[in-house]
């Protein structure tokens, strides 16, 4: 009697990884090419709006609150020299341009009250609540430190957003505001890098919006690494990231 013997198991033969087809990013025919990163990025600029973010006092200037809490502001004298400079430009090509003011009314009322994170976290908060002397007087409404920088002054025709929370998304009506515009295309500009830029940058996406950081245009709050961290999450996850001369350049296409 023949013993059966037993087949040798059929091996298959390794997965060749399908590579995705190059693919570009939409474009029409008033689209400009942005050098950006991770890929040029086609920048038609009737979709496309400007987000000047917490340009104020309290994040730009000595004597304000991020100053009186400690935080190292001294980039952000040069990155108002840069974004009036963005701000040009927009113009130039048309764009409409958003300022956000962060901050609450005297009762802060908007705050939130004790049964927010937000009255827990918010530093300017911390700091009103165990100094005296401050409390009402940082990024409160109709104060020296709730209003934007002298030389960033909005428009007639601009459009200012008041805004709560970290993000400019969170309790207003930014989005309305773009999409009544038809607009699809983020640029956006200030401090801080790491908390209202980011904050925005990030609810952008998650709206359909494509952000684009202007890197050289924003400061962070906190060490350098903290704006670089926003840089790289930006061009790896959530947008592109260009800085303001490859912007400025546009006017030349246009």
């Amino acid at each position: 009697m023949t013993a059966k013997t037993s087949s040798k198991p059929k091996t298959s033969k390794p997965r060749v990884p399908v590579r995705e087809q190059p693919q570009e990013l939409p474009r029409k025919a008033t689209s400009l090419g942005l050098s950006a990163r991770p890929e040029t990025f086609p920048l038609a600029p009737e979709e496309t709006a400007l987000i000047v973010v917490d340009m104020q006092n309290a994040y730009a200037t000595k004597g304000g609150y991020l100053d009186l809490a400690g935080f190292d502001i001294t980039g952000a004298a040069g990155v108002i020299k840069k974004i009036k400079k963005v701000i040009a430009a927009a113009r130039a090509l048309g764009m409409p341009i958003v300022y956000f003011q962060n901050g609450w009314d005297a009762a802060k009322q908007e705050a939130g009250g004790p049964q927010s994170p937000n009255w827990w976290k918010s530093n300017a908060l911390k700091l009103m609540r165990s100094n005296a002397q401050y409390d009402g007087k940082l990024i409160t409404k109709g104060t020296w430190d709730y209003a934007i920088v002298d030389d960033l002054v909005p428009q007639p025709e601009d459009i200012v957003i008041q805004k709560p929370r970290y993000s400019g998304f969170a309790g207003t009506n930014l989005d309305a505001m773009l999409r009544a515009r038809r607009v699809r295309n983020l640029l956006l500009v200030g401090v801080a890098t790491n908390v209202c830029v980011e904050s925005t940058l990030r609810d952008a996406f998650f709206l359909e919006y494509f952000p684009i950081l202007i890197e050289d245009a924003a400061w962070q709050a906190g060490p350098r690494e903290l704006h670089t961290a926003t840089v790289m999450n930006t061009q790896s996850f959530f947008g592109w990231v260009t800085t303001t001369s490859e912007f400025c350049a546009l006017s030349n296409q246009a």
